[in-house]
């Protein structure tokens, strides 16, 4: 296949690169920034240049950009896009990006899908790109309007070529509700927890518990500001649930009632045996 990827920052490098090195398909890029084009043109991360002649001729489209980038891309370059042409975004919001793009889909022809590769680090960009970024990853497909088998079944093994150990199907509305608890509200935790002024002497006291708390602190602003706003509705819910929690928690530690903290530490263990 000829695979289009626009947008080459970690997800979309990392993409390009696990496909140079785990399959035969041609790679072409298109990135905001020239030098990151060179850059990846220089490693063999790609193959070439994605421009308005090579998208016409793709077999495969995937957006690495944020949501409502993508939104504007595959607007304004929806007639060119062939029709029966498979487009993926991979943005960590659906409703947004699934609503207007799976429109024109229907209108130009073209298969979409809502994608969210469950695979990333607290750092961002090219540099930080690297092909097997995906391996033993989810990735999250919504199919909303898709239901041409063959189409599946090729994403399917595209995928899973790429080193993800499965793919898991849903819709744009259920993505967005679960994704608010499982990534974005961990990094709202993590972004509020580390301004205590204790983080700033507490080397020495502090191993794998704080490291892992505080890991995705350090996170692309611009990216998650987008991010929340654009689920926030159903992150508001997930973080009200949690204060409410904590909350408990504070109770009990002020009242010095053991027998209160105690059910609430056990309630939380169980929780989470039950849970995975």
């Amino acid at each position: 296949m000829q695979i289009g990827i626009v947008g080459l920052g970690l997800i979309g490098g990392s993409f390009a690169r696990a496909i140079k090195e785990q399959t035969d398909h041609t790679v072409l890029a298109y990135d905001i920034d020239r030098s990151t084009i060179l850059g990846a043109s220089l490693i063999g991360a790609i193959d070439g240049e994605l421009d308005d002649t090579a998208l016409a001729n793709c077999d495969l489209l995937l957006l690495s950009l944020y949501p409502q980038a993508v939104v504007d891309y595959v607007t304004s370059h929806a007639s060119q896009i062939k029709p029966d042409t498979i487009v993926i975004d991979c943005c960590g919001v659906k409703r947004v990006v699934c609503e207007p793009l799976c429109k024109l889909a229907k209108d130009y022809g073209f298969h979409f899908l809502g994608g969210h590769p469950m695979a990333g680090t607290q750092f961002w960009g090219f540099s930080h790109a690297r092909a097997s970024l995906f391996k033993g990853a989810s990735m999250i497909l919504t199919t909303d309007g898709v239901n041409d088998i063959r189409v599946l079944e090729t994403v399917k093994t595209f995928f899973l070529a790429l080193g993800f150990e499965k793919l898991t199907f849903t819709t744009a509305e259920e993505h967005d509700e679960i994704i608010a608890y499982t990534s974005q509200l961990a990094h709202i935790v993590s972004n509020a927890y580390v301004k205590s002024p204790t983080a700033m002497v507490r080397k020495g006291f502090s191993a794998g518990s704080y490291r892992d708390m505080t890991r995705v602190a350090k996170l692309n602003v611009d990216m998650w500001t987008e991010l929340f706003l654009e689920n926030g509705d159903n992150l508001t819910k997930e973080l009200e649930l949690l204060i409410d929690h904590l909350q408990e928690y504070r109770d009990a530690l002020q009242e010095r009632d053991e027998i209160k903290l105690r059910q609430l530490l056990e309630d939380g263990r169980q929780t989470k045996r039950q849970a995975g």
